[in-house]
């Protein structure tokens, strides 16, 4: 590999290395110095001298470590290292490099922080300062709670700007000209005279040098690339089928498996029979693994076909079986004994209430499963001293330890190659399927195997968003809302996720609450109260995780004390909201719907508003009613991310959040019989269809003081704009979802 140089490192910032004539670059947050995960597969000729850059004399590879489950979180993270590096992305090859703590989300844990994102107080800072410290110590190596663009901005650039100030610094030593002399234009130092250095050229000059620290980012007004309409760096490959996606991965030699496991969730296996199954066509083995049995076979249709023919005898359920008894559940836990918070107490609900003509009710929100288009899928390879693992996965650390773990094997030989994903919705923060796959690895060992589930092994093993009921009670005095007072009771995310992880749940959980406690209203009696409901079936993180229901739960309440008080639920709204950026959205979605226009016969509008994950966004849906169902024709939106980086793919995300929480709020439900989903494949849980789809109308906002992610946020307010749009357009006032079950749509 020839002479190794190490460069001393920063202490707070930069470190680097020098390696086989390249040179790469990346950041650090705090004192402690990182491993750079990158030295220790380095192929000839390559070099790896921090996480983030690395520049070899056939090109230079960005590393980008966040997840790609098709919110173009790798086209984002490349965007942001090359425009302070002055490259453009799409000459650059992207990786999303190794399992490592180096990778560490420091942004995702403030979400469970009883902690409102509106807080500016100087215990908020010191919390959230305390999780990005948390995140780095414990190499939380995440993705999710839309926080890969608040975590990385700085991080990224950084690293771009620190290479390219280096690369100067070897073409000052090379040239002799001063630095003013010198500046950079798409990967190349220009000198004055018009001559023109690739970076290519001086990778080994460069591994001579010692990284700039010193560095300024880019004033906004020099960007090339962020805040202008960019071009994804996975289109084409997405759009010619050429894009590798973990169910996509192949290797010489494979063989194909699936696996059953009880459908009665955590029933177990009491025995099975696979003569039948042994004797089918294609069929190498039949193989027992924890809870079930997996089929290895020579393609995936055949190991499909044989599974099916395992005659198993399953135990039952240990959990609640049926949906009826759950939502029984739910409401017994409405009760002092299992109060889990009331982050949000506000003058005196008890007394405002005390007399008033008081308006209550009761809202019901189903079971969701994630349902993501490419079902749960992996390839693994093992041998007596490494682990491969091949998937699309939110979680690559929790993966090779939890492997370990199972595997008794050294973290270290475990390798998590870390694959575009067909969707996720918070399903591979997850990775029990990974799990029988290095089972079934472990019968047999040296050989490359491609598990694939069936769909309905899919969704019978998913970990669904919980359900959640609320009741609500408030009041109105003098033409305005008075009193609010809002109990939710749900199971906990946070107690079935960390339980999973051998952990316990310390504490209250932010999220059964999360999207209705922290919303920036200044109702004079104003209580949201936390119930924790009993851990009952398995459940997880889905898209907007404890906002995703409690905007339909806070939202439709609010439009109903609206009504009741005879008030525009915008201007009440706007009355009511002291937060600037969250007035702005209102206001903006209010002037982008012509909001109070006459819409004419047998049409209504909805209004929702949702702060979450620190952006706040307005909705407005427009709905028809016709002899047959409703129609829903537009769709409004507004949200404040801060900076909006990328205007191409930010209304993209607001529009995909848009039709996913509508689709979901419209039909989507997971329902148990003695323990067993009834729902098992899309025939039964069915989205929004295309002719369905409205016009959507995005705008992004950029009032708020800090940057903020925009994969979720969309979603909480689509539910309850539409019920509410139903509502001014039928009278009709749903308070379950999903809403198909009181009213048709075409």
């Amino acid at each position: 590999m020839g002479r190794v140089k190490t460069i001393a490192r920063r202490s707070f910032l930069i470190g680097s290395a020098a390696i086989a004539g390249g040179v790469a670059f990346g950041t650090y947050l705090y004192k402690r110095e990182g491993e750079n995960p990158l030295l220790a597969d380095l192929k000839p000729g390559e070099t790896a001298l921090n996480p983030y850059v690395k520049i070899d004399a056939q090109g230079i590879t960005l590393i980008t470590p966040r997840a790609d489950v098709g919110q173009g979180a790798w086209s984002m993270q490349a965007h942001m290292i090359a425009e302070e590096l002055d490259i453009d992305p799409a000459t650059a090859t992207l990786s999303p490099g190794p399992a490592s703590a180096i990778y560490y989300n420091g942004v995702v844990g403030a979400e469970g922080l009883p902690i409102a994102a509106t807080s500016d107080t100087l215990l908020a800072r010191t919390g959230r300062d305390a999780v990005d410290v948390a995140g780095k110590l414990m190499g939380l190596h995440i993705t999710g709670g839309s926080s890969t663009v608040p975590d990385m901005y700085d991080r990224l650039r950084m690293a771009g700007a620190v290479a390219r100030e280096t690369l100067i610094r070897a073409a000052m030593k090379q040239t002799g000209l001063p630095r003013d002399q010198l500046r950079t234009e798409n990967g190349c130092v220009v000198l004055p005279d018009g001559l023109r250095i690739e970076y290519l050229d001086m990778a080994v000059a460069a591994a001579d040098i010692e990284p700039v620290q010193d560095v300024t980012l880019r004033d906004p007004s020099q960007w090339r690339y962020l805040t202008k309409p960019q071009k994804r760096t996975d289109m084409v490959a997405k759009s010619t089928g050429t894009l590798t996606y973990g169910i996509d991965m192949m290797m010489d030699g494979m063989v194909y498996a699936t696996t059953r496991t009880n459908p009665a969730l955590g029933g177990g296996l009491i025995g099975f029979d696979a003569e039948a199954a042994q004797g089918m066509r294609g069929v190498r083995s039949v193989l027992p693994i924890t809870g079930g049995v997996a089929v290895v076979a020579d393609n995936t249709w055949r190991a499909f076909q044989a599974a099916q023919a395992v005659e198993c005898d399953w135990g039952p359920s240990p959990y609640i079986g049926n949906t009826d008894e759950q939502f029984d559940a739910v409401a017994n836990s409405m009760t002092d004994d299992h109060q889990d918070s009331r982050f949000k107490d506000e003058g005196d609900v008890v007394a405002a209430l005390d007399g008033a003509d008081v308006i209550e009710v009761e809202y019901r929100i189903p079971y969701l499963a994630h349902a993501p288009l490419e079902p749960m899928s992996v390839v693994v390879k093992m041998s007596q001293s490494r682990l491969d693992i091949w998937t699309g996965t939110q979680i690559p650390r929790f993966v090779q330890a939890n492997m370990a773990k199972l595997t008794g094997m050294d973290a270290g030989n475990i390798h998590v190659h870390v694959l575009m994903s067909g969707g996720s919705f918070g399903r591979r923060l997850e990775d029990d399927y990974i799990a029988q796959a290095v089972e079934i690895a472990m019968q047999l060992p040296d050989t490359p195997i491609k598990m694939i589930w069936q769909r309905e092994e899919d969704f019978s093993h998913d970990f669904p968003r919980p359900l959640a009921m609320a009741h609500a009670k408030g009041a109105v005095k003098s033409g305005a809302l008075d009193a609010f007072d809002l109990s939710i009771a749900a199971p906990s995310v946070a107690e079935s996720s960390l339980a999973r992880l051998g952990q316990p749940a310390i504490g209250p959980d932010v999220a059964i609450v999360a999207g209705a406690w922290d919303q920036p209203f200044a109702i004079p009696n104003y209580r949201v109260t936390g119930y924790r409901t009993p851990a009952m079936v398995p459940i997880s993180s889905w898209r907007s995780v404890g906002a995703s229901g409690n905007g339909f739960l806070h939202e439709s309440f609010m439009d109903e004390l609206c009504h009741a008080a005879g008030v525009d639920p915008l201007a009440e709204r706007l009355r009511l909201c002291w937060h600037d950026p969250s007035r702005k959205v209102l206001e903006a979605v209010g002037e982008m719907s012509d909001w109070g226009s006459d819409l004419g016969p047998n049409r209504g509008c909805g209004l929702a508003f949702t702060l979450a994950f620190g952006v706040p966004v307005a909705e407005v849906v427009e709905v028809l009613s016709t002899d047959d169902g409703i129609r829903i024709d537009k769709v409004f939106v507004a949200a404040d991310v801060g900076r909006v980086l990328d205007p191409v793919n930010f209304e993209a995300q607001v529009q995909g959040g848009v039709i996913f929480g509508l689709g979901h709020a419209m039909n989507c439900e997971l329902t148990y019989r003695d323990g067993v989903p009834e729902q098992d494949n899309f025939h039964a849980y069915e989205g929004m269809r295309l002719y369905q789809t409205p016009q959507i109308t995005v705008r992004g906002l950029e009032n708020g003081n800090k940057i903020r992610g925009i994969g979720e946020p969309a979603v909480p307010p689509a539910a309850p704009a539409l019920a509410n749009a139903i509502f001014a357009a039928t009278g009709q006032r749903i308070r379950e979802l999903p809403l198909s079950k009181s009213i048709d749509f075409i």
